[in-house]
């Protein structure tokens, strides 16, 4: 029985800001950022977003189209939790308007928990084919004013609902996943911002898609030439560059040249949003299925996972007839146009202002009338949400 994507949305913040400005600003040569790095924009978080706002605000793309008492699970996936004890799951659940009767869970692994999230719901489809489940992948990356990883920040949320009825693609069984200690990025419990040894962390991404690559290939008697393109985590797009280059010379050069192709279209909105941390790997595939004009039904797309750490997994999806349409309302190029950029003091003025504390009764800037699930700030050192209904 097939499983996989019946839907899938995503969410950012309405503020962005050009890394020409902030290269400028931190006295660094524009192409270092847009090219060596390859970002284009970041989006920035306002002191109303958290991951659980964005993680709602992506699921309501869909969620008043479905039958939600179909949704047996909520799997909220995220580095950037809000409380060290409540899951953002269940604060997402209520907003959401889901059944009290589900399991609503969130789970941390650095960046690769998503891909965890996905594999479960496949799971408990398999067994349940009548029920669903919702995966939310939520994050905010966050290192720092003038700091060597800030050029790498970013923010969003994509959602996905996991079903028998695979509209977007189904989630093949090939998956391989490997786990190494590595000290390359971590967050102690007293910081708000991440610590990364960069050279490091590429390093080990490109180790372990290789090794991972070559069992792949081994265990499901599969090349190169069966994978139609590529979807990366992307921390910054041009990591993903780095892992894929390692593999070209297995294929013809126009295979090399198709594959660069569709790598450049799974880049772009990652390109310009920043990094997403669990849902940058699927940013990545709904900005190849977004934009490419050459991808089928019965196209077999390979997927790389990998949170710091370090924990990762390939495996494949296998689009659907219809995909396109499925993706395209989510308009993303839409959502990305209509930001308001931001100027650099405006951009440190933001990311200072997240700087609360719960034992002040402090409230966000949250704008009214919006229709999105807002964080509207402490009380009796509770975060206080608000949702249009």
């Amino acid at each position: 029985m097939p499983v996989g994507i019946e839907e899938i949305a995503f969410y950012t913040p309405k503020f962005s800001l050009d890394m020409v400005d902030l290269a400028n600003a931190r006295g660094e040569e524009p192409d270092k950022y847009t090219i060596g790095i390859g970002q284009t924009t970041q989006s920035v978080v306002p002191n109303y977003e958290d991951v659980v706002t964005m993680g709602v605000n992506a699921a309501k793309n869909f969620i008043e189209q479905i039958d939600r008492k179909s949704i047996e699970m909520l799997l909220f996936a995220t580095e950037s939790g809000v409380d060290n004890s409540k899951s953002g799951a269940i604060f997402a659940k209520n907003f959401l308007g889901l059944k009290d009767g589900i399991r609503a869970i969130e789970l941390k692994q650095a960046c690769y928990a998503g891909t965890l999230a996905l594999m479960q719901a496949k799971d408990f489809v398999r067994i349940h084919p009548d029920k669903k489940v919702l995966v939310i992948a939520s994050d905010v990356a966050r290192y720092g004013l003038n700091t060597p990883g800030e050029v790498t920040q970013g923010a969003g949320a994509v959602a996905m609902l996991i079903s028998a009825d695979p509209k977007v693609a189904v989630i093949n069984d090939d998956t391989v996943y490997m786990v190494k200690d590595e000290p390359d990025f971590w967050r102690p419990l007293d910081s708000d911002i991440a610590l990364v040894d960069g050279h490091q962390s590429t390093d080990v991404y490109k180790e372990m898609f290789l090794a991972l690559w070559g069992r792949y290939k081994q265990e499901n008697t599969l090349s190169l030439d069966d994978i139609a393109a590529w979807g990366f985590h992307m921390p910054y797009t041009k990591m993903a560059k780095k892992a894929l280059d390692q593999i070209l010379p297995e294929v013809s050069n126009d295979q090399q040249e198709a594959l660069r192709e569709h790598l450049a279209e799974a880049q772009f909105y990652n390109r310009h949003v920043g990094n997403l941390y669990t849902g940058s790997l699927y940013l990545s595939l709904l900005s190849l299925l977004d934009r490419s004009d050459s991808l089928s039904a019965g196209d077999r797309i390979g997927l790389f996972s990998f949170g710091s750490g370090a924990e990762a997994e390939l495996f494949s999806l296998t689009l659907s007839a219809g995909f396109q349409e499925q993706v395209a309302k989510n308009r993303i190029q839409s959502m990305l146009d209509q930001r308001q950029k931001l100027s650099m003091a405006e951009y440190e003025a933001v990311f200072l202002s997240q700087h609360f504390d719960s034992k002040n009764e402090e409230k966000t800037d949250a704008p009214e009338h919006t229709r999105l699930c807002q964080f509207i700030g402490w009380q009796d050192r509770y975060r206080k949400y608000r949702i249009a209904k």
